[in-house]
């Protein structure tokens, strides 16, 4: 499924959203999370697509 952004402040705030919701999400966790790349990944492609 292709995810697209239009514009640099479009993708920067995709970015800020992935992150506010990964640190719940590790929060939630108590841990770390060594494979956030891919979480914040399908966080933004999930966001795109709703």
């Amino acid at each position: 499924m292709a995810t697209t952004y239009e514009s640099v402040p479009e993708l920067a705030e995709a970015l800020r959203r992935a992150a506010a919701a990964h640190g719940r999400h590790e929060e939630e966790t108590g841990e770390a999370d060594p494979d956030w790349p891919d979480w914040y990944a399908q966080f933004m492609v999930d966001a795109q697509n709703d």
